[in-house]
């Protein structure tokens, strides 16, 4: 498929407000999309790689600005890129206004200009950037990504801007894709839902639903060394989960860093909640598994410090070891790490996701007994709340209350595991902003701007400037420049990249905000390194949260 092509079907469905019509219009993209129908159910969303692939493009907005800059010719510069960003408040907008193509220069000269990009070459050349490493890595990209705007249309550099910096902003998500998938190729929605869950690779899965339709989609099995999403929780209470349960399965619920172990056997690999892989950074854990693994698997879990004691330590300590890539050792000296496992979703090549969680409980505890949680099975108010005070006062952060008959339904954020915590109440939200401080803070960003997800994008819902250290805002400040998107007077548009956990007194109705929302007294609780922009808490749950 030509790249033009599929930029013209991306305006049609940037376009188009109902979602039913979205679902047609990408539908048919699907249907046409030829040989490159993976590439293209990826693109749509922004993404150049599988979700369960940890390959990261690693180019970023000032990078991109320079390509463009370099491909538009010698009298536009970085700074009138920003300019024209400023305006528009969309790089897709501005890279479709500039006058590329033409320019000269080694990456001009290595493919034939007169062809006509194709879905291919992106993904060819993109993979290629990925790959890019060491002290020449940064001029690599840029000239690769010059070569690519040089032969770009305008309106293919609308969106080859945007996926090149993660934002198709079109409006098509997971569950579009899913249900185009199922339109396209005539094959059950749930089979999709279930295949895309299995694999967390809606190319596979597209793929498949056109060549093997139902029956194919139902032989996509969980691949060990293939991350999948993690299932989450719900905030909820012991009254929450006896109306809904007439037994509920209690365990501590830790002040840790979520887990995904994968033992294929012989060697393990750890993936972050994020999937990121982070098995370098934890060298005792792949010990433990190791050592009490016999059969291939796949286990949810949380890495938690622990002190000389024994005793949990903060949420903070266990990212210092997550964070480490150099003198690991080093760190293990100082920050000791356990695992907990708490769930089992593949043991010895049987997948266990449809099973209830009893069931996944008797065959982690089977095969992974030291390592698993304690659970409880209660149908008692007062027993609950006395597992509660325990988990409390063994330092940790509360008590999860899950359905012992539900599935394992990854990446959903259902009822069936409710997260019970006396904390004060939480959201993650994304930073889209910032301002500089005043006074001696004059040289760090003092204010934050945060954002709810939406389906289109991220919609504003307060500013954070409490719960700060003058140190973390240094820290913070120089976390946040390389995302700087635009900076006006002293308010700065910041790339949804990073977020934060802020917790509040009250969400209020406000005019003041795009999301109709805001927060009473919010104040920064801490980054969540754990989670990334897809993870964020939405529109909807702060609507809920508000009823």
């Amino acid at each position: 498929m030509e790249f033009s092509e599929f930029a013209d079907r991306a305006a049609a469905i940037e376009a188009e407000s109902a979602d039913l019509e979205t679902i047609s219009l990408v539908a048919e993209l699907f249907a046409d999309a030829g040989d490159d129908l993976g590439s293209v159910s990826r693109f749509i969303q922004g993404r150049v790689f599988p979700a369960h692939d940890t390959t990261k493009l690693d180019v970023g907005p000032s990078l991109c600005y320079e390509a463009l800059a370099k491909a538009a010719g010698r009298n536009v510069t970085i700074t009138d890129i920003e300019s024209e960003l400023a305006e528009t408040g969309e790089i897709g907008l501005v890279a479709e206004r500039l006058d590329l193509g033409g320019q000269q220069g080694l990456a001009a000269f290595a493919s034939d200009s007169e062809e006509r990009l194709t879905v291919s070459d992106i993904e060819t050349e993109l993979r290629s950037m990925a790959t890019a490493s060491g002290s020449g890595s940064t001029d690599t990209k840029r000239d690769t990504l010059f070569g690519l705007f040089n032969r770009s249309e305008p309106l293919e550099a609308r969106f080859l801007s945007r996926l090149v910096l993660g934002e198709m902003r079109i409006g098509v998500g997971e569950r579009t894709v899913r249900d185009s998938i199922s339109e396209a190729f005539g094959v059950p929605v749930e089979s999709v839902e279930r295949a895309l869950q299995v694999s967390n690779d809606c190319g596979v899965v597209a793929r498949t639903a056109k060549t093997e339709g139902e029956h194919g989609l139902e032989g996509i099995r969980l691949r060990v060394g293939r991350p999948i999403q993690a299932m989450l929780a719900q905030v909820g209470t012991a009254l929450d989960a006896l109306e809904a349960w007439e037994e509920v399965a209690v365990e501590t619920k830790f002040d840790g860093v979520r887990i995904q172990v994968h033992y294929d056997g012989e060697t393990v690999s750890l993936f972050s909640r994020n999937l990121e892989d982070v098995t370098d950074s934890l060298p005792e854990v792949c010990n433990r598994v190791e050592s009490s693994l016999e059969s291939p698997a796949i286990i949810d879990g949380e890495v938690v410090a622990v002190g000389t004691d024994g005793e949990p330590l903060p949420f903070q300590q266990v990212l210092r070891r997550f964070r480490r890539k150099h003198d690991v050792e080093a760190t293990r000296e100082d920050i000791a790490v356990e695992l907990y496992a708490f769930d089992c979703l593949h043991i010895d090549g049987e997948d266990l996701l449809e099973k209830p969680l009893k069931h996944r409980h008797k065959r982690l505890k089977e095969h992974f007994a030291d390592g698993s949680v304690t659970r409880t099975y209660s149908n008692d108010v007062e027993e609950i709340a006395d597992l509660e005070s325990g988990a409390l006062t063994a330092g940790h952060e509360g008590i999860m209350l899950k359905n012992p008959g539900s599935p394992y339904t990854p990446g959903n954020r259902g009822r069936n595991w409710l997260k019970r915590k006396p904390d004060v109440e939480t959201l993650d939200l994304v930073v889209t902003g910032a301002e500089w401080g005043e006074g001696r803070r004059a040289n760090v960003f003092g204010t934050f701007l945060v954002s709810v997800r939406t389906d289109a994008g991220y919609e504003p819902i307060g500013k954070v400037a409490t719960g700060i250290t003058d140190d973390e805002l240094v820290s913070l400040t120089e976390r946040f420049e390389p995302y700087v998107r635009t900076e006006t007077g002293t308010t700065l548009d910041i790339d949804p990249e990073i977020v934060f956990e802020v917790g509040y007194e009250e969400i209020q109705r406000s005019p003041t905000y795009e999301s109709g929302y805001a927060l009473r007294f919010p104040r920064l609780i801490g980054v969540r390194e754990d989670k990334s922009p897809d993870d964020a808490d939405t529109l909807k749950r702060v609507e809920r949260l508000y009823a």
